[in-house]
């Protein structure tokens, strides 16, 4: 394993488990472009390269079917896996944030929910979140018009607001912690930096670590860009890290690609064989605007 690889890995070790987070992208990221149904031995043949235990990945599996993530089809004594709707809707709407070039179109407005029912903000909690959705005070959310609304807050009194008076940029800086976004984006370019060196200096790297470091690159960006909101440009900091952020992750991530994507031809399957070919989704990740 390359070294910048190898320290990556190291560190997640140093960190609490995220077993479960992991195996959440690896279906958005390669699963679910190849038909979205896995053995559990694909699986464990990946985290054997992380040096986490079958019983630990076997353990996280359970506890993302138990909270309605992933479903389970026994055939024989081999286990398969595959999102349920309700994880895929999410996971739709995380995809797009995460590799789906920022909205370059602003109206100077945003979009504001209110969700008065308590029992109602925490159903729609977690999928705001995910769809770039901030929020000041309890019960009421914000993001810039036109974001896609998710269907858990579909019932929410919306709104529209302007932020261009000093009222509205309150609105914004106590709607999403800007700092701590910035601070998570520069630890990750810290992080990867070497990886990018690595590639761009035409340094081997075999199949299996192409796939490790392409999942753990979005694993780690996964983490910080569904805490960001995206704002316009207008709105952002000049030296905002978000963008570096995208650019290096987007580049890394198109060294990795076809190594990785060998990897799963030669080790991935689900019920009836061999995964398929990606569809065409996949080729268009991480495109300039």
């Amino acid at each position: 394993m390359p070294q910048p690889l190898a320290r990556i890995v190291e560190q997640l070790k140093r960190e609490p488990s995220r077993t479960g987070s992991i195996i959440i992208t690896v279906f958005g990221d390669a699963i679910v472009p190849r038909g979205g149904s896995v053995w559990l031995g694909t699986l464990l043949e990946f985290f054997a390269a992380l040096d986490i235990e079958p019983g630990v990945v076997r353990t996280a599996m359970s506890r993302l079917a138990g909270d309605g993530w992933l479903e389970r089809n026994k055939v024989g004594r081999n286990s398969f896996y595959r999102l349920v709707k309700k994880g895929r809707q999410t996971f739709d709407t995380a995809t797009r944030h995460i590799y789906d070039p920022p909205p370059s179109d602003w109206t100077g407005r945003f979009e504001l929910l209110l969700i008065g029912n308590a029992e109602a903000r925490e159903a729609s909690r977690d999928a705001l979140k995910n769809a770039g959705f901030g929020s000041p005070l309890p019960g009421v959310w914000v993001a810039p018009s036109g974001a896609p609304v998710p269907d858990e807050a579909l019932h929410a009194i919306r709104l529209e607001v302007s932020a261009e008076d000093d009222s509205g940029r309150r609105l914004l800086s106590e709607s999403w912690p800007l700092e701590r976004t910035a601070d998570a984006y520069l630890k990750f370019i810290k992080t990867f930096e070497p990886l990018r060196g690595w590639i761009n200096r035409g340094a081997p790297l075999s199949d299996a670590d192409a796939f490790t470091a392409r999942i753990l690159l979005i694993h780690h960006y996964r983490r910080v860009v569904l805490r960001d909101p995206l704002l316009p440009t207008a709105l952002l900091p000049r030296d905002w890290p978000g963008r570096a952020a995208r650019q290096l992750c987007g580049e890394i991530y198109r060294g990795l690609l076809s190594a990785s994507e060998q990897w799963l031809d030669r080790h991935a399957s689900n019920e009836n064989g061999p995964l398929p070919k990606p569809n065409g989704e996949l080729g268009r990740r991480f495109e300039s605007p």
